[in-house]
């Protein structure tokens, strides 16, 4: 993890769980390539939002966020624990049926982030499904507020993907959002099974 990008969230932890973020439109198609009530490993879950769905849907949830400012934030809200973990503390065996990873792991350094993919995928459970979001583009850099991004291309994150771990891709579509710095950014969206 980017430590001044890591630095961002933990002083700002009030203001970005503040923000008013929806969760998103794909968390319930995630949701449905899962088993009933099964176990859900959330990174980076920020205020808890998605968090929240999963619960009320009847899942097991183990959400961790890299902030121990925003997870204290989110499992107040959530009435839930929420762990502070950063994504290469991730040692779970087989343990999860679907790992979301919801503009998060787009701000893990590229030479860093074959090994996390290798982390999520030793994670899943056979055939486990795993859903992450990345913005686009052709080379890292970093935002107006100085947070570390590894804008990926599709054909970046398909090589990258495929050194970390046999997987099926499931789907990959793009969107446009609002960041928390108010400028608009080109999203990836990649959901794929444990093969």
């Amino acid at each position: 993890m980017d430590e001044t990008t890591l630095t961002f969230y933990r002083q700002n932890a009030e203001a970005y769980a503040g923000w008013k973020k929806a969760p998103s439109t794909r968390l319930r198609g995630f949701l449905a390539l899962l088993p009933s009530g099964g176990s859900i490993l959330e990174l980076g879950c920020g205020a808890g939002n998605h968090s929240a769905v999963m619960l009320a849907e009847g899942f097991s949830v183990r959400a961790t966020d890299g902030s121990p400012e925003m997870a204290e934030i989110a499992s107040q809200r959530l009435g839930h624990p929420v762990e502070a973990m950063r994504f290469d503390q991730l040692d779970a065996h087989e343990a999860h049926d679907g790992v979301w990873a919801s503009a998060c792991l787009l701000h893990v350094p590229r030479d860093e982030l074959a090994g996390i993919l290798a982390r999520i995928h030793r994670a899943l459970r056979p055939s486990g499904v795993f859903y992450a979001s990345y913005k686009t583009g052709e080379g890292d850099g970093r935002d107006s507020l100085g947070r570390y991004y590894n804008y990926a291309s599709p054909e970046w994150l398909e090589a990258t993907y495929a050194s970390a771990g046999p997987w099926i891709t499931l789907s990959s579509d793009g969107s446009v959002i609002q960041s928390f710095d108010e400028t608009p950014a080109n999203m990836l969206h990649l959901v794929v099974r444990k093969a």
